[in-house]
């Protein structure tokens, strides 16, 4: 285990210092983060403004679950997408065989090498909204540490279902779209989810599971998460972690080396 974690410091160090090459570039992610988290209280504040409310998520707790979402996005655009989007990338150029050579994870290689500094913006404008919507409550220190494990879980959900679209490059080597499509869906998780129909309430809770990315760490931090939804979530993401990598391994078998 402390040869991953050696690992991930001279991944990580490595990527950072080419990432700060181009440090312009991290003010433009900063503005851009700002936009989307001002656009996505925007869209709030025009539902709220003229009384209504979701059923049972006042403004300030519907904030909450926005800043879960912002801070999930931008650990996605730090760990995930210089990552997992370069999966596709190495099954056309035959690279992944490099990566297969090696003494070591070809999951772990893949999921933990490179690391963006651009989704830092997000994770600190999203963990702002809570404190402010938390200050609003009168939420304690303890209401957001208890949030980090759910949230946790939601991230290796996320993380696992990419990982999974991007196994699929082995057989169908566009598939840009479909991660795409992913991320898409998973913008749903900007509003606790009594915001959405019955039926799309099924959809993000049991097919495509958005309701454990954002708003179930969001009643957790709120101090009325259920246990079987949180036992639910520990399933899925423990669930989903297994199912990525067995799905990888039976990927793997239909992988023609470049070299072959």
């Amino acid at each position: 285990m402390s040869r991953y974690f050696r690992l991930i410091f001279l991944f990580w160090t490595t990527a950072t210092a080419a990432e700060m090459e181009y440090r312009f570039n991290f003010f433009i992610a900063a503005l851009s983060s700002l936009g989307n988290l001002v656009g996505g209280i925007f869209g709030l504040f025009l539902f709220y403004r003229d009384g209504h409310t979701f059923p049972g998520w006042s403004w300030a707790e519907a904030l909450i679950v926005l800043g879960v979402f912002t801070i999930l996005q931008g650990i996605s655009a730090t760990f995930l997408v210089p990552n997992l989007n370069r999966i596709v990338r190495q099954v056309q150029e035959g690279t992944l065989d490099f990566v297969l050579l090696k003494p070591i994870s070809s999951q772990f290689w893949l999921s933990a090498y490179s690391v963006s500094l651009w989704g830092i913006p997000d994770v600190i404008f999203g963990g702002l909204i809570i404190l402010y919507g938390g200050q609003r409550l009168g939420l304690s220190w303890q209401s957001y540490l208890a949030g980090l494990g759910p949230l946790g879980l939601g991230v290796i959900s996320f993380y696992s279902l990419w990982f999974m679209l991007g196994a699929t490059s082995i057989w169908f080597v566009k598939i840009y779209n479909v991660t795409e499509v992913l991320r898409g869906l998973v913008e749903a998780g900007r509003y606790p989810m009594v915001a959405y129909p019955a039926a799309y309430r099924f959809f993000f809770t049991f097919i495509v599971p958005v309701a454990f990315l954002t708003t179930v760490p969001a009643e957790v931090i709120l101090g009325r998460g259920q246990l079987p939804w949180i036992l639910g979530a520990v399933g899925l993401a423990g669930g989903l972690l297994y199912a990525s990598n067995r799905f990888w391994r039976f990927a793997l078998r239909f992988y023609t080396s470049a070299s072959a």
